[in-house]
């Protein structure tokens, strides 16, 4: 029980002579709601990739919950729930076929399978569209079917990349309502989002990533202090927010 529920150790790749992610190391405590965040091209979705076995990394390792995701992948993976940026699903079948194409693939019973993909429809505002193709789905759809896919099997652990983005005002108040008590039952998640007012309004604990490593990690309060959170990051990632000055052509 003293196991975190995810730890990245020294987890680098490269791509070529590009390197993605440097060396992240990095501890998600049980129950926790733990925000992961940095500019496009920061290494989140490589990294959030190596941690669930969708990317086989260069060196280092990733363990959910003490099971080594690559050394015993079986085990691990029963564990966790994915939703990665870009998925692609099977996209000829329904809305509920593919929920049961997944309880299936993971031996789940039949007769369980059916219950949660009813209710995962009914929650997430599936239901009319459950006999739909998945292909006929707007962008907002596929993403709520994603995340049904990643809770079917009743995860201890969701690694969420972007599960907000294509997603209208209402849908998101209700994944945002089932995510909080996902974590309030003793479920963990870790969360990737360019959001910084979605991150400080969810998370308990935020990692801030910056050219391929960690710049500054622990809860809310320790990494923002006394500043916003969106401040903060700004100013480890090294933007600048000069607001265009140098339009004056645009200006009226």
């Amino acid at each position: 029980m003293s196991e975190p529920a995810l730890a990245l150790e020294g987890l680098s790749k490269s791509f070529g002579q590009n390197p993605a992610v440097r060396s992240v190391s990095l501890t998600v405590p049980r129950g926790s709601f733990y925000g992961l965040v940095g500019p496009n091209g920061a290494g989140k979705t490589t990294t959030l990739a190596m941690a669930t076995g969708l990317l086989r990394p260069d060196i280092g390792r990733a363990q959910v919950f003490g099971h080594d995701v690559w050394a015993d992948p079986v085990t691990a993976k029963t564990l966790f729930g994915v939703l990665p940026d870009g998925l692609t699903l099977i996209d000829r079948l329904t809305g509920r076929e593919l929920l049961t194409f997944q309880g299936l693939l993971r031996s789940m019973d039949k007769s369980t399978v059916d219950q949660r993909s009813t209710e995962l429809l009914n929650v997430l505002g599936l239901s009319d569209a459950g006999d739909k193709l998945v292909a006929d789905y707007s962008a907002g759809m596929t993403k709520k079917i994603g995340l049904a896919c990643a809770m079917l099997h009743a995860p201890r652990l969701l690694l969420l990349d972007e599960p907000f983005e294509a997603v209208d005002p209402v849908s998101s108040a209700t994944i945002r309502k089932i995510l909080q008590r996902f974590v309030a039952g003793g479920g963990s998640i870790i969360l990737s989002s360019h959001v910084m007012a979605t991150v400080e309004q969810l998370c308990s604990h935020v990692a801030v990533m910056s050219e391929g490593a960690i710049a500054a990690s622990g809860t809310i309060e320790e990494v923002r202090g006394s500043e916003p959170l969106e401040d903060v990051f700004v100013r480890l990632v090294g933007g600048h927010t000069d607001g265009g000055e140098e339009l004056s052509w645009l200006r009226s």
